[in-house]
């Protein structure tokens, strides 16, 4: 397996004199589908958590086409064909991997709704997938999403199996 292309989010950190009281941030998930924690992934580089802790979604097999949506308000730091980060005002940055080593496919099946610098409230589309496409071509659709510098334990993992919507309650982030 290839590692996820990541390289240079360009993410930045917020001035300690001008940063707000530190909150907890609700991440929403991106796509519908079955929960999984990180150590599920199909990947060794999600898996073991080093890109940072999370947890994932798995699409339902009939999926289809479906739009992936902004995991958090914040900035749009990235994005890709296959992979989008958006950064919280207050720091923190969530990387969303549309599923496993979907980089090789260079943008067949997806279509990019965002831009970089795009100012994004949580459920907003980012990326359309064509599920059935990318299953095609034998690749898993199972999608990470990953607070990016965090350690692997960040969060709770969900429950492998639950079941959420686009948009749906993930994880929170816990304020610093």
């Amino acid at each position: 397996m290839s590692s996820p292309d990541v390289s240079s989010p360009e993410v930045s950190t917020p001035d300690a004199s001008t940063e707000a009281p530190t909150q907890v941030i609700s991440v929403v998930s991106p796509l519908p589908g079955r929960l999984i924690p990180l150590n599920e992934v199909p990947d060794p580089v999600f898996a073991k958590g080093l890109v940072g802790g999370g947890a994932a979604v798995v699409p339902d097999d009939d999926a289809g086409v479906l739009t992936a949506v902004a995991p958090l308000d914040g900035r749009v730091i990235k994005v890709m064909p296959h992979a989008y980060i958006v950064q919280h005002a207050s720091g923190p940055a969530v990387l969303v991997h549309v599923g496993i080593d979907t980089v090789g496919l260079k943008g067949e099946g997806f279509t990019v709704l965002a831009q970089k610098g795009d100012q994004v409230r949580a459920g907003d589309p980012m990326i359309t997938v064509d599920v059935t496409l990318v299953r095609s071509k034998d690749l898993s659709m199972c999608s990470p999403v990953v607070i990016l510098d965090s350690a692997a334990d960040a969060i709770e993992p969900p429950a492998s199996g639950g079941r959420v919507e686009a948009g749906g309650h993930l994880f929170k982030i816990p304020g610093r």
